[in-house]
């Protein structure tokens, strides 16, 4: 079977009625991605998805690749994607200490459960975000970055626009409910593939499997990952 049947027929045995998949990455394995978008309470679709050949453009799958939908965690690839650009311009470095906030701390699980007044490095945040889907990570991040999580979201818009994400409004860093925060699969599609093409050295760091902070063990949430060699 071929990569791509290998990754559809993985995405549609995911499927369950009434459900939400939370997917921190679109599918990013050799020249193929693909985004999907599934989701309990929908905004338009209860199933969005969209396949492409990075490199030819080809597309191979579309169903509703246009509805807006809630991105759910998908969002933290843009989040990701932020940590990214502002560690490309020094604003901040791999080992700068992020502070937690009380409204940080609060956010509901995936979690780390960060407490108020800690503080957690770039890298560890980053590890939690491609691992675990910290929301509360998330939070600080946007909080750090942004000086609040709603004008670090703003942020993230106006670069989701600047990738060509035409559909896509964020409100939040983690994807975490909010009837504003929309996005469509082809949009989604569209920021892999940049997060990929404008920040290569941090690309590996999608297919760690597990990382260790402060003695507990996470494991990627990616269940593909390790499921198909390449």
């Amino acid at each position: 079977m071929d990569l791509y049947n290998v990754i559809k027929s993985y995405a549609f045995r995911l499927l369950k009625p009434n459900t939400t998949l939370l997917l921190k990455t679109p599918f990013l394995f050799s020249s193929f991605l693909l985004s999907l978008i599934i989701l309990g309470s929908p905004a338009n679709a209860k199933y969005a998805s969209f396949v492409i050949n990075e490199n030819t453009k080809r597309i191979y799958h579309n169903t509703n690749a246009d509805t807006r939908n809630y991105p759910a965690s998908l969002t933290k690839i843009m989040t990701l994607y932020m940590i990214f650009d502002a560690l490309e311009s020094k604003k901040i470095s791999i080992k700068t200490k992020l502070k937690v906030s009380k409204r940080a701390s609060r956010q509901p699980p995936s979690k780390l459960y960060l407490s108020p007044g800690s503080r957690i490095t770039v890298k560890n945040a980053i590890m939690a975000l491609i691992t675990k889907s910290a929301n509360d990570v998330a939070t600080v991040v946007a909080e750090n970055l942004g000086k609040s999580e709603r004008n670090f979201a703003k942020l993230m818009t106006k670069k989701a626009k600047q990738l060509g994400m035409t559909r896509t409004t964020f409100k939040n860093a983690s994807g975490l409910p909010n009837r504003g925060q929309l996005s469509t699969a082809r949009d989604m599609a569209t920021l892999g593939m940049a997060i990929r093409r404008d920040h290569p050295k941090f690309f590996k760091l999608f297919k760690t499997k597990y990382f260790v902070y402060q003695g507990t063990k996470y494991t990627n949430h990616n269940n593909l990952l390790g499921s198909y060699s390449g």
